[in-house]
């Protein structure tokens, strides 16, 4: 398998799905001729020209309109957000038209559109650049989530989301861009909808998505040294979630700690808590625990910004209070 970065594999993705079908395009700010804020399109409009690879003006609301026109008519438009913290001068599109138009339609318009970007903190963007907005868009009937946390992940999601036939959001982690990974060669598909588990454990599971897979593998690593063996679980998908192999860790394990970079209230650790014990309150052994960024806007000092996310020391102590192991 070739290793390759986060943003290679999602060029790669790009690439092969735009060589695959002609019906595929990429519009977005700067995607073009700068090749991308964080690089992930570079080469495209040499290798596709600018009818497939549009540079657009500086309006979410009008180019995510243009893409839902688009799918409507037949093509598979992927739009990049630079950050998904401006997707939210696209809602009403996303929201109204993308998500519900195969419904108001009586299921003869899909729109088979990929949103996909940069979400979540960066490094010291501060508050209206740091924001964790997966909960907002898994609220939505209509649309499906996708947040990879590897690349090999992150091409086959993308891979699979440019396939799928209704909007997909596809967020990914500025801060994963640059890292390394093993991506298979040759077609490389991960379903939507499937979890996995990232490392196998017996004491607890621990949930995460994005880049606090991480997070919890760092915490596992440093667990073991305890001898505690921590089940990592990444959903990869938010929505559809993956409920059965969450429901298998949590028979396994009968603990259970979540992991989200986002605000607590409302957030996606909290329906996937509710999830959970709906449907296997009998295996738990103890309350579940949530360990989600602080309900604050992002601080723009580097100090502050390390203590409003989650980190190694937050998660071990979550693992150590499921198991009963803390003063």
């Amino acid at each position: 398998m070739a290793m390759i970065t986060y943003r290679e594999a999602l060029n790669q993705a790009m690439r092969e799905e735009m060589h695959r079908d002609a019906r595929v395009f990429l519009m977005g700010e700067e995607v073009g001729f700068y090749q991308g804020a964080y690089k992930v399109s570079k080469g495209l409009l040499d290798e596709f020209g600018p009818l497939r690879v549009l540079d657009t003006p500086i309006t979410e609301l009008g180019f995510t309109g243009l893409g839902v026109g688009a799918a409507m008519a037949g093509l598979r438009p992927i739009v990049e957000m630079m950050t998904f913290n401006f997707s939210i001068l696209a809602l009403d599109q996303i929201v109204n038209s993308a998500a519900k138009m195969l419904y108001m339609s009586g299921g003869q318009l899909p729109v088979p559109m990929v949103i996909r970007g940069p979400g979540g903190a960066g490094h010291q963007l501060a508050a209206q650049h740091s924001q964790a907005l997966e909960s907002w868009f898994c609220h939505v009937p209509g649309l499906k989530v996708v947040m990879p946390s590897t690349p090999a992940d992150a091409k086959g999601l993308l891979k699979s989301a440019v396939r799928d036939n209704n909007t997909v959001v596809c967020i990914e982690s500025e801060v994963l861009y640059g890292t390394r990974g093993e991506v298979p060669e040759g077609e490389h598909l991960v379903p939507l909808g499937l979890a996995e588990v990232k490392r196998s454990g017996r004491d607890a599971t621990v949930i995460a998505h994005s880049k606090m897979v991480h997070v919890a593998l760092d915490a596992a690593t440093a667990l073991a040294k305890e001898g505690i063996e921590i089940e990592v679980v990444d959903p990869r998908t938010l929505r559809p979630l993956d409920t059965e192999t969450i429901f298998n860790s949590v028979r396994k394990t009968n603990r259970v700690v979540i992991v989200e970079e986002g605000w607590p209230y409302c957030g996606v650790g909290a329906q996937i808590s509710d999830t959970i014990q709906l449907h296997t309150f009998d295996y738990l052994d103890a309350p579940i625990l949530r360990v989600t960024g602080l309900d604050v806007p992002m601080p723009y000092a580097k100090n502050l910004e390390h203590m409003c996310l989650p980190d190694q020391a937050r998660v071990i102590d979550a693992v150590h209070r499921v198991l009963y192991r803390t003063n």
